[in-house]
């Protein structure tokens, strides 16, 4: 991990999709939390492809009738993280680290150029226990990432990570040296809108023509080449 302030590149990590899976687990996890505070059975969900947590439950509080409020996002926030650190176990039998993630992780953590973090519509508590959870957390300062909880609009969250990173490091993040790394359409809008580069990854519901076409000028079908990822995220267009 990056110790001078020299020429630094920030990288931003994108989780679900990208660095993990929780192969259902995480939509169990919502239901239970959602119904334990709003007393409701949850009959529907709103779409949760690239938003952040806060905008999903909104969403899904207006498809049960419900106002979003801030008592019902704190109660949420809580009760989501508890279901979590409760079923972690669970988590890391059922889930996965895609391959190629750990490996690229520790790659990019050795190097004193980088500067690797997350950013991600996750709550940063959720953000943590997944992370934690598969030992991914050790490769990146999570303390300056940016989360759902910090702001419902994913691409000012570049900004935030960005702001972040300057204060930790001393150095200043823009488009042509932040790089934001993710799965899905919503991923290549968030860096492109908020100011970063993209490295899309097709190892979500995003294939590889979509995320073209979405503005992604770097596309890999996955993270398993960690060579080749590298090379993407180091030496990749800063456009």
């Amino acid at each position: 991990m990056a110790s001078g302030n020299g020429d630094l590149t920030l990288v931003l990590w994108d989780i679900d999709h990208t660095l993990i899976e929780t192969r259902g687990l995480g939509g169990e996890f919502y239901q239970r939390a959602f119904e334990k505070v709003t007393g409701r059975r949850m009959e529907q969900k709103a779409d949760v492809t690239g938003q952040t947590e806060p905008a999903i439950l909104a969403a899904t509080l207006e498809l049960h009738g419900l106002d979003d409020s801030s008592a019902y996002q704190e109660a949420y926030a809580e009760s989501l993280a508890d279901e979590y650190l409760k079923h972690s176990d669970e988590l890391l039998a059922r889930g996965r680290a895609l391959p190629g993630a750990r490996e690229i992780l520790a790659a990019l953590a050795e190097r004193d150029d980088v500067v690797q973090t997350v950013l991600s519509g996750n709550l940063r508590a959720v953000s943590a226990i997944k992370l934690r959870t598969f030992d991914l957390d050790r490769y990146l300062d999570i303390t300056i990432g940016a989360y759902g909880d910090d702001d419902r609009h994913r691409p000012r969250l570049v900004a935030v990570a960005q702001g972040r990173a300057a204060e930790r490091h001393g150095a200043e993040f823009g488009r042509g040296n932040t790089v934001v790394v993710g799965d899905s359409t919503h991923d290549v809008a968030t860096a492109v809108e908020g100011g970063a580069s993209i490295v899309a990854v097709a190892s979500g519901s995003s294939d590889e023509e979509a995320l073209t076409q979405a503005g992604a000028t770097i596309v890999l079908p996955d993270l398993a080449d960690t060579e080749r990822v590298l090379a993407a995220v180091i030496g990749g267009p800063r456009a």
